[in-house]
């Protein structure tokens, strides 16, 4: 029967449900699961297209290796053409039809990985994987490689205790281009609509509240990108002979970015929408400590922490178009460009986040300037249904694998993919969970996993998986 933690409240009606036998399945297999994600971290796979394809599909082959192991035999690499036609990265497909009667659950990681970026920056070669003090670092240990081998021991662990009993319907989804920013996602879906068909659907790609502290990420914010550019002149003058009367173009810009805040640091465009209503918030220090504040730099914005990271709009300029310092020369420019990338809270419409982004700099131009705004990438937030069967068995789950209650989070970024989930499957239940903590720094240099959540994180799955098969959702 259920074993139960110190203070974890256990649900009615639960099924035989051997806690403690899946806790020992876990434990008996974790080294050999800890190797395992070493050697996928040894695999530089990269789904950018100025990089080399052949690691990406090493990955996938690695990844499909792994999950023939595990006991599947229904084992697919398939992908999808991007719009111009270049094939799409590999993504592995498992498939384990269910029992009758019982339900299918997806369970989604991605096994694509960041650049490395800067490399003097990190402390250990990015694709060799070094336990330190509890963690293991190394590029994709927390995003996403862990993520996949959560889903392969939880299921491993479920079938090894459960053996026949287990009837439900599981598939493994291991996408190979998320953090290329899933281009062929949509038309994948639309391909293997039935193959990917389940009821449950789990996304390991997001992050706990903190070390010890497990969390069921239910609001995800929404994204929406593109250009403004300014135009003063036709074309460059010296700065000396025509400085004065006429402004350049990168000031200009300045002066249109300044005006996208209001002195407080909130985001000034009418139109956006953000709430102050979460259900856990953190202190400033515990914030300036988890994104590397400088001492005396101000916070932005008003309301709680977790309100300014969850459930209202950020934005950001995250590309200046400008001669460099060392090359720049006495001249007017004639024209700047910048890149801003704007979060949404949940409920709010992309398309007219878009357009009130539009109206803003379009009635802001500073001096007469001509601007352009150019319309980039679009995406959604998400709310889960807390109220739903998936998410009260995935909270019991977290809170019994940690030994406490777990808390329900927002995450201020995004995971636009999730629209096209719930717009082909409008009656999925969907979790999104995850390996990282604050500390991780995934994208970062000096990406890391802490092992012993990465434990609990295996354990709290193969929980959920145990439950669903008893219960079901009814």
């Amino acid at each position: 029967m259920t074993s139960s933690s110190a203070g974890i409240p256990q649900p009615s009606g639960v099924g035989p449900i051997d806690a403690d036998a899946l806790r020992q399945a876990v434990t008996e297999s974790f080294d050999a699961t800890v190797a395992q994600l070493k050697q996928l971290v040894a695999i530089p796979g990269i789904a950018w297209p100025s990089f080399d394809p052949a690691p990406l599909n090493a990955s996938a082959d690695a990844v499909a290796g792994l999950v023939r192991a595990s006991g599947f035999e229904d084992v697919r690499i398939l992908r999808c053409d991007k719009e111009d036609g270049t094939p799409g990265g590999p993504a592995v497909v498992a498939r384990r039809p269910a029992a009758a009667g019982k339900p299918t659950i997806l369970l989604y990681a991605h096994h694509d990985v960041q650049p490395t970026g800067d490399l003097a920056l990190w402390e250990t070669e990015p694709f060799a994987a070094v336990e330190r003090n509890g963690r293991l670092y190394g590029r994709g240990a927390a995003d996403d490689k862990a993520g996949i081998l959560a889903h392969i021991a939880a299921y491993s662990a479920v079938t090894r205790v459960l053996g026949e009993g287990l009837g439900l319907g599981v598939t493994f989804f291991f996408e190979g281009e998320e953090e290329a920013g899933s281009p062929t996602f949509r038309a994948f879906l639309e391909a293997h609509q039935e193959l990917l068909r389940s009821d449950v659907i789990v996304v390991a790609d997001s992050s706990n509240w903190k070390v010890g502290l497990p969390a069921l990420t239910t609001s995800l914010r929404g994204l929406v990108d593109g250009t403004i550019e300014v135009k003063v002149l036709d074309h460059a003058v010296h700065s000396g002979m025509f400085g004065g009367p006429v402004l350049d173009a990168p000031t200009l810009l300045a002066r249109l970015i300044a005006t996208l805040h209001d002195e407080e640091g909130s985001v000034a465009i009418e139109g956006l929408i953000g709430r102050d209503d979460v259900a856990v918030d953190l202190t400033e220090e515990e914030y300036r400590a988890d994104a590397s504040v400088l001492d005396g730099v101000m916070l932005a914005g008003t309301g709680t922490i977790a309100s300014r990271l969850w459930t209202k709009p950020a934005l950001s300029i995250i590309g200046f178009d400008a001669p460099a310092v060392d090359v720049a020369s006495n001249t007017l420019l004639p024209r700047a460009r910048a890149k801003f990338s704007l979060r949404l809270a949940p409920g709010q419409d992309p398309a007219e986040a878009m357009e009130a982004v539009r109206r803003h700099v379009e009635s802001h131009a500073p001096f007469g300037a001509e601007v352009v705004f150019t319309p980039g990438e679009k995406g959604s937030a998400f709310l889960t249904d807390t109220t739903s069967a998936a998410a009260s068995m995935a909270m019991w789950a977290l809170g019994e694998a940690w030994g406490v209650p777990a808390v329900e989070t927002g995450i201020g970024g995004s995971i636009p993919f999730i629209a096209d989930l719930t717009e082909l499957y409008p009656d999925v239940q969907i979790l999104v969970t995850g390996v990282e903590d604050p500390d991780s720094r995934a994208h970062s240099a000096n990406e890391s996993l802490h092992l012993g959540d990465f434990r609990n994180a295996i354990i709290a799955e193969a929980l959920l998986l145990a439950r669903l098969n008893a219960e079901g959702l009814a």
